[in-house]
């Protein structure tokens, strides 16, 4: 009876966020890629929360690279716009994804959030 070498077991790598904050004209502009999911959500909330508590009015999230997003994920972009447009202002998505759009349609949220083609077409709206 032969036996089979041992296979080493190989966790996944972890999928990653990245999140990138500037200001731009007089929006912020967040630039995510990657995984939004429920580990990785805070990082978002995060930078988002920390334009808004510095007053910016225009918050740009510029999503083309956003590989994935769970129901936490849409849940902080469902909170940062209802936060932005209490105080008066705006909240933009950029270029969402495929899968994105998919899970906007799927919820409804489609009809919620001001999206556009490009950042610069977002920009020159802000």
């Amino acid at each position: 009876m032969s036996e089979r070498p041992e296979t080493p077991h190989e966790e996944p790598a972890q999928e990653q966020l990245t999140v990138s904050v500037r200001r731009q004209g007089g929006a912020g502009v967040v630039s995510v890629a990657g995984e939004l999911d429920h580990d990785t959500a805070p990082s978002l909330a995060q930078a988002i929360g920390s334009l808004a508590d510095a007053g910016v009015v225009c918050i740009v999230v510029d999503c083309p690279q956003l590989r994935f997003c769970d129901s936490t994920g849409l849940n902080v972009l469902l909170k940062a716009r209802l936060r932005t447009t209490e105080d008066g202002g705006r909240f933009l998505l950029v270029a969402p994804a495929p899968q994105l759009r998919r899970l906007l349609e799927l919820t409804g949220a489609e009809g919620v959030f001001e999206t556009h083609a490009d950042l610069e077409t977002a920009l020159a709206d802000a």
